[in-house]
């Protein structure tokens, strides 16, 4: 896989691959040590530097190149690519279904026993989609697609990580149901035009509070500026609301059962009593998993260290939920596995007080829930010619794709002090699996216009599509400059 991105340096050559010229330039400016292949700027740092005045510098006018027109009007990309995303558009499909229902519901009548169930339904498609065997399974069918099929095919298979609006989709309404339950209770208690009973109300009120409370704070802004908050409201609040709708299904069940029938009988025959059996077992399966597993550690840098695994071999794409405190705090860090061989690793940067902990007194046993879990570059395998972006600590979940990859592919990684930060074997299996690989120092060379530099990468390579993963506002930025200009890209989202 040749590339013409970087500069030639005399006729045809290009730096990226030539080691007569690397060591050259290390014979001549005193370079410690030689990259096996690629464009590895931290390891040409102190070369690259003197090399500026002979005008070798691979990234010199990149910037001042001039990007192609965005297609469509201003308006139609903002409403096609950033408001009307799939995300979205699953979260108004699902809430258009709950408004049509409730129509429905309110022209023919109805009582608080089937409000009830629907509120029930909608919790019970919320948290399945939140279920890591639903979630594998979701991406084990989407992503059988061929590499045969036509290309739009499978470009809507790859948005299958977007599945996240069901959940949400389901959530809200079931918030919103029971709301419309507490009042359609009410009325009937106050009005007495069935066999209400106080339990069943003020149970039915504190679930209500509790939903509205996990729903305000899994907004996208309160979710991000206070993450931890989130993962303890969800858990908490949502153990609680779970307990509290078995109560409420039981004393509702309790209230509309005829006389001559038992509870036991009319629970049994009850679909919301299954609803929240198979829920309840949802939540608690991957609890059920629980481990804590021994590891090994070693310390990259002052900036990230590597766990090592050996109790299971993940797919590419996957990332898994480790914690030192259960019940307090989880985080999820994406697999890296290399083929044929057993365990994996992860990678983990220093991103707040658990991480920085984790790499100042390493680890040597850590708790692990639950099972492997696809996340969004389980994609990449769909398509035939596949560009990987990354930024910083991003590379981790690029990286088994690196060493498994069956088709054409190439990545560019920008980050300050890439052998320094994220280790030499890291690095050198990296230019292994990808001799191309264009890694960007940003320690010498500033930060990039991201778009501009992934697009003139991208523009020589044709690929069929781009992953990036990055941060979540330079991972939109880098889409939407892609998308605009009708180049396929894929990333992860806030709820992916």
């Amino acid at each position: 896989m040749s590339t013409t991105t970087l500069p030639s340096i005399s006729s045809a050559e290009k730096i990226a691959g030539h080691d007569k010229l690397v060591e050259d330039l290390a014979k001549e400016f005193s370079v410690a040590e030689t990259p096996s292949s690629g464009t590895d700027v931290s390891s040409l740092s102190s070369s690259l530097e003197k090399a500026r005045s002979f005008e070798l510098d691979p990234w010199a006018g990149f910037q001042d190149e001039t990007l192609p027109d965005k297609k469509d009007s201003r308006i139609v990309r903002f409403l096609r690519h950033q408001v009307f995303t799939l995300y979205r558009k699953l979260f108004s499909v699902v809430f258009m279904i709950n408004l049509a229902i409730f129509i429905w519901l309110l022209v023919r009548g109805t009582n608080a026993l089937e409000v009830a169930g629907v509120t029930v339904a909608n919790l019970f498609v919320s948290i399945l989609h939140r279920q890591e065997y639903v979630i594998n399974t979701y991406f084990w069918i989407f992503t059988r697609v061929p590499l045969s099929a036509p290309f739009w095919v499978r470009a809507a298979a790859a948005r299958v990580y977007h599945i996240g609006g069901l959940h949400s989709g389901c959530g809200v309404s079931g918030t919103i149901w029971i709301i419309l339950f507490a009042g359609q209770a009410t009325k009937e208690f106050a009005y007495r035009q069935g066999t209400i009973t106080i339990p069943t109300l003020v149970v039915t009120y504190c679930i209500m509070v509790l939903l509205i409370g996990i729903v305000a704070f899994a907004h996208p802004d309160l979710r991000l500026k206070y993450h931890n908050n989130f993962e303890m409201t969800h858990r908490f609040m949502g153990w609680t609301a779970v307990g509290l709708v078995w109560a409420v299904i039981v004393l509702l069940t309790n209230d509309y059962r005829a006389p001559e029938v038992p509870l036991g009988r009319a629970l049994i025959h009850s679909p919301y009593f299954w609803l929240i059996v198979i829920f309840t077992l949802s939540i608690a399966l991957p609890w059920m998993r629980l481990r804590k597993y021994k590891i090994r550690s070693e310390v990259l840098s002052q900036h990230c260290i590597r766990l090592y695994f050996d109790y299971a071999t993940p797919p590419p794409g996957s990332f898994t939920r480790v914690s030192s405190s259960p019940l307090t705090e989880w985080h999820s860090f994406a697999t890296i596995a290399v083929p044929e061989k057993k365990g994996y690793s992860m990678i983990i940067s220093r991103a707040g007080d658990w991480t920085s902990k984790a790499i100042e007194n390493p680890p040597s046993e850590i708790w692990v829930r639950g099972i492997p879990t696809w996340g969004m570059l389980s994609v990449a395998g769909l398509f035939r010619k596949v560009l990987f972006v990354a930024t910083g600590s991003g590379i981790a979940p690029i990286a088994p794709w690196l060493f498994s990859m069956k088709v054409p592919f190439r990545l560019l990684w920008t980050s300050p002090n890439v052998r320094q930060t994220f280790g030499d074997k890291l690095v050198d299996d990296i230019f292994a699996a990808c001799p191309d690989s264009v890694i960007y120092d940003t320690r010498i060379h500033g930060k990039p216009d991201m778009v501009k530099l992934v697009y003139r990468i991208a523009k020589d390579f044709e690929p069929e599509a781009i992953c990036v993963i990055s941060n979540e506002k330079l991972t939109r930025k880098i889409i939407y400059g892609m998308v605009s200009r009708g180049i396929p890209a894929f990333g992860p989202i806030w709820d992916s």
